[in-house]
């Protein structure tokens, strides 16, 4: 027996009365069930779950890039619904008597839903009719939603102009009208987009904007889907997806941004008005101290590399190795360091920082070991990863608490004594 799918009139419905004609145990969860269900349905060796197929239901199941809808039915939780052909099934954590039940959908994620889904009809249709980018996938996610568009790169003119159309559009609190037809009749009133099935389809019209085939729930009019906010932009394989958010998730999202930038605005020591500029004279800054910064710890490590080779010893090979195992300073001093020290005729660095585990190989091109071989084999014994050429790798170690020991590992692999200095 088909369900009466109640939600396809009339997607306000909230509260309804069916017969039960199948309630049927389920051994593994379905789709995102298992992380809904109640924990204390949770029994070894027991049904968690519950099938169950009624007559009618306002209940709408995951399908066409939105999510099910949640809810009691009787005393129930529903916390999975799935399309399976003709029939809608409520997964829930409980069984139910083969008998008439009253059911409740969880109105504010429905309502949620619907000014979500509207709202990507809006914007669909006007990025469609604006710059010919067609919609071919949406997804309506739990904090933003998605569309992928095809062809040109959408410009920022462009997302701008498509934002205020469709707020336009919401503005002016149009129809929204549920309409049914076969392909043929629905292909001569106009629709957007073809679908490829036969008999009587049901398809969504925005009053002057567009008539799209759809399954989903929607608003009555655009004025319920609140304003349209664009949030996001980047490439997906060939396609463009744009993240956006409408109604309610766009309220809350304005409330969260404009208390971050109150935050911001409060470190900067300046109004909101001015966070743009005061965020862009602290990165100048922050740049002019890196540059200095930078110059002064390559200077200092030259002047400390030069030491380290006055007060190393050359080994009885010819070849003198310098070790040291640094704390308290930068990453980029101890890269300059060991670089300093790879200069020297002859002489091999084995150079490693105690608070992050990095470590630097590095050799004289003379000197004519492996430092990459080197490396890797040290790693080997005590944990890290890195890479580099053959006088010159870096890593990190997996435990920089060994930094010491990876250092003496690989001085004994060189052939030398290790000479602290």
């Amino acid at each position: 027996m088909d369900t009466e799918r109640i939600y396809y009139e009339d997607s306000f419905a909230r509260e309804f009365s069916a017969e039960v004609l199948s309630c049927e145990p389920v051994a593994v969860e379905t789709g995102d069930a298992a992380a809904a269900a109640d924990a204390k349905s949770v029994a070894t060796g027991a049904a968690k779950l519950w099938r169950v197929v009624l007559n009618r239901t306002v209940f709408y199941p995951t399908s066409g890039g939105q999510p099910h809808d949640v809810g009691k039915l009787g005393a129930a939780n529903v916390v999975d619904v799935l399309d399976e052909e003709d029939d809608v099934v409520h997964v829930v954590d409980a069984a139910i008597a083969l008998a008439t039940v009253s059911g409740v959908v969880d109105w504010e994620r429905r309502f949620d839903h619907m000014q979500q889904h509207s709202g990507q009809h809006v914007l669909s249709a006007v990025f469609h009719a604006q710059s010919a980018l067609p919609t071919v996938s949406f997804h309506l996610g739990a904090n933003l939603c998605t569309i992928d568009l095809r062809g040109r790169e959408p410009t920022a003119e462009i997302l701008e102009r498509a934002a205020m159309a469709a707020n336009e559009i919401v503005y002016e609190d149009r129809a929204v009208i549920v309409k049914y037809g076969t392909p043929e009749e629905l292909a001569a009133a106009g629709v957007r987009k073809t679908v490829e099935r036969s008999g009587k389809l049901r398809a969504i019209e925005i009053e002057g904007v567009e008539l799209q085939p759809c399954g989903g729930t929607h608003v009555r009019r655009t004025g319920q889907i609140g304003m349209i906010a664009l949030r996001g932009f980047s490439r997906i394989r060939q396609d463009w997806r744009v993240e956006f958010v409408c109604g309610k998730r766009a309220e809350r999202l304005a409330r969260v941004d404009l208390a971050m930038l109150k935050s911001i605005a409060q470190r900067l020591n300046c109004s909101v008005a001015e966070t743009v500029s005061a965020a862009e004279r602290v990165v100048a800054e922050r740049d002019v101290y890196f540059k200095s910064a930078r110059a002064s710890n390559e200077k200092l490590a030259a002047v400390d590399a030069q030491s380290a080779l006055q007060t190393t010893e050359i080994g009885v090979d010819g070849i003198r190795v310098i070790v040291r195992v640094f704390r308290g300073v930068s990453p980029e001093y101890v890269q300059s360091f060991a670089r300093e020290v790879a200069k020297a005729d002859k002489t091999v660095a084995l150079i490693a920082r105690s608070e992050c585990g990095h470590v630097f190989f590095m050799q004289h091109a003379n000197v004519g070991r492996d430092m990459n071989a080197l490396l890797a084999e040290t790693f080997g014994q005590v944990g890290g990863k890195g890479g580099g050429s053959r006088d010159s790798a870096g890593g990190r170690l997996a435990d920089p608490q060994r930094a010491a020991e990876a250092l003496q590992h690989a001085v004994s692999r060189l052939g030398q004594s290790e000479q602290t200095g």
